[in-house]
């Protein structure tokens, strides 16, 4: 086929502009006019100036890839979705809003104040030169200018004036900020007792009508999603590494050539005394120090054993002199060149003459050898077997892929044929369109799974084409049967909806019993419940949500407050509320949210601002959730 293809290339080229021209005048050109109306569809305005959608696109492609390089891991199909697209119109319609007012409100930096803001602003640290001026490498390593960056920068503070006003401005006095935590951190004394459903599960026993009624009621509930039965083949090295036979005498020629891959570098362990001089001193100054040296080693030589303690006492090395100079083991390259010459040219427990080095001079008493060894061959083999394996399978992958590619393509109704000549193992698999939690390997490639459940394999029953599936990995599969989704029958799913009824039926028991004993409670208020607490929002007890905000809710008079909670799947509970604990004046609590509260008020004042600014300007969304402009091109393509 291929051949063919080489032969009458001129021939095909006639064909393709004889079928592919006319398709592109009939519903090409219909296409890419609907593409480039889409792009240019406005879908959001401010002041009547429009925002496109190809300005959308460009913005949420920026944030995206914002994203990718800062959670390099992340899946940013996450970001592929209308709720994402709407927080990027919601950023650009905010950046717009906000220039139109700086304009209008004539809130411009001048050259002065943006030199002050840019020297004091913490966040362009890196920007910045000793001097307070611009580095310009940095900026060029960015892809900047410093002209379009004093624009950037020039915009943003001005931005950020339209709204600092108001922040900055916000004050609330003592009274205020005390009134206001005080009831943020309301404290009430309340007796609480819970009902909780998982008590109750054991007492309930669904009836076999019960458990069918239920069944027949939630039928979504227990719906299985379509899935394929496949055969798969997969080509990468570690098929091709079991192809592979070496011989010993190739592996024992390996284990030569790399004999030191196998030796463990030699190490030497070593003691030291530092007479400490910079290297740039004057003559008579070197030659005091090595003066000094020469005396220390004299005195070594005198006394080897008094080296550690001579070493603790005229070490100019700070790091090794407490420890009576050892500095441990150290292969080649961690030390000085004349300190690690010497150092290897000694014998265990030689002490050396007086060795100059860039940091003074040393006397070395060698301690220590350790490594130099090489492994015996029998003991690498099988890391050497698997080291050639892999180099041999690396260099056939390129051809094998080739063969692999085309024959799956070629012969399309069957992957026996792939499985014969690269001498592969055929597969099975059940799949779903989504990945199946803790997939690996090919199954766990998105691709595959796309390819498995498109048109060609699933209603022609064809191979897929061959897919990179990972790194010289190639897949291709074959559906061998496909089940829509479905509903599951209910003898597939009877342990799962008993399972869910009776976690109703348990909750609903304890509802009835708490609202049982709730109206008890009403008829004698002078009962107690099982529980006394000082619930705050500070201090909920690890009671749940909806009974804390019940129990600050509830409405008290002269008498206790009853009130029932719903907790759902959770059970019931409820609660008398007694009466209200004042906070003292120096309560922590109070102390530490005020600032808090501060900055919540303040933030709700810009809030509240911003949305008089969008009403002032004219905001109109005309898309409430934004979609792709390509994905709408390629339906009107459809």
């Amino acid at each position: 086929m291929f051949e063919f293809v080489r032969s009458h290339t001129r021939l095909l080229q006639g064909l393709l502009v004889l079928l592919v021209f006319p398709s592109f005048v009939f519903f090409g050109v219909q296409g890419y006019s609907h593409f480039v109306d889409q792009a240019a569809a406005t879908v959001a305005s401010v002041d009547g100036q429009p925002i496109r959608q190809s300005e959308l696109e460009a913005a949420h492609r920026q944030q995206v890839e914002r994203m990718r390089q800062q959670m390099p891991q992340v899946d940013v199909k996450l970001f592929d979705t209308p709720q994402a697209r709407q927080q990027t119109l919601d950023g650009l319609v905010r950046e717009q809003v906000l220039r139109h007012a700086a304009l209008k409100e004539n809130l411009v930096v001048p050259d002065a104040r943006l030199q002050r803001l840019f020297v004091s602003d913490p966040s362009y640290a890196p920007l910045r030169k000793p001097d307070g001026s611009i580095n310009k490498d940095y900026l060029a390593a960015q892809g900047m200018g410093v002209a379009q960056f004093t624009d950037m920068l020039r915009t943003e503070y001005s931005l950020r004036q339209v709204l600092g006003g108001v922040t900055g401005s916000s004050l609330s006095g003592q009274t205020v900020a005390s009134q206001n935590a005080a009831a943020l951190l309301e404290q009430r004394e309340v007796q609480v007792q819970r009902f909780e459903a998982k008590a109750y599960l054991a007492k309930v026993q669904p009836t076999p009508a019960e458990i069918e009624a239920y069944y027949k009621a939630h039928t979504d509930r227990f719906r299985a999603p379509d899935e394929a039965s496949i055969e798969y083949v997969v080509l990468d090295l570690e098929a091709l590494k079991k192809q592979v036979s070496v011989s010993d005498d190739d592996l024992k020629k390996y284990y030569e050539q790399n004999a030191s891959r196998y030796t463990a570098p030699e190490e030497r362990r070593a003691s030291h005394i530092l007479v400490a001089v910079a290297k740039d001193a004057s003559a008579d100054v070197r030659a005091k120090a090595k003066a000094k040296a020469e005396a220390l080693l004299a005195e070594v030589k005198a006394h080897p054993d008094s080296f550690a303690e001579l070493a603790k006492k005229n070490s100019d090395d700070p790091g090794s002199a407490s420890k009576g100079g050892d500095l441990d083991f150290f292969a080649r390259g961690a030390m000085v060149k004349p300190f690690e010459d010497a150092a290897f040219g000694m014998k265990v427990g030689d002490i050396s003459g007086v060795v100059a080095s860039d940091f003074g001079f040393h006397i070395l008493k060698l301690t220590g050898v350790r490594g130099g060894e090489r492994k015996p061959f029998e003991a690498v083999r099988p890391e050497i077997q698997d080291e050639v394996a892999k180099q041999l399978a690396q260099q056939r992958y390129a051809e094998a892929a080739e063969q692999f590619s085309n024959l799956v393509y070629e012969q399309s109704d069957s992957l026996q044929p792939v499985v014969d000549k690269l001498k592969l193992t055929k597969m099975t698999a059940v799949v779903q369109r989504a990945v199946a939690p803790g997939a690996t390997g090919p199954l766990a490639s998105t691709k595959l799974l796309e390819a498995v459940f498109g048109n060609d394999a699933l209603q022609n029953k064809r191979n897929t084409e061959a897919i990179e599936a990972g790194p010289n990995q190639l897949v291709s599969a074959r559906v061998v049967n496909y089940r829509p989704a479905h509903v599951r029958a209910l003898a597939e799913v009877q342990a799962q909806v008993l399972e869910q009824l009776k976690a109703e039926q348990a909750a609903a028991a304890a509802r009835k019993e708490g609202e049982a004993r709730m109206a008890a409670l009403k008829q004698n208020p002078a009962d107690t419940l099982g529980q006394s607490l000082l619930l705050s929002r500070a201090q909920p007890q690890g009671q749940p949500r909806q009974v804390l905000e019940a129990a600050l809710r509830a409405k008290l008079g002269s008498a206790p407050a009853v009130v029932g909670v719903d907790l759902g799947a959770e059970g019931y509970a409820v609660l008398k509320v007694t009466k209200v604990v004042p906070r003292t004046a120096g309560d922590a609590d109070l102390t530490r949210a005020k600032p808090y509260l501060a900055q919540a008020l303040a933030e709700a004042e810009e809030a509240a601002y911003y949305d008089a600014l969008k009403r002032r300007h004219k905001v109109e969304l005309k898309l409430a959730t934004p979609t792709a402009s390509s994905d709408e091109a390629a339906s009107a393509a459809k």
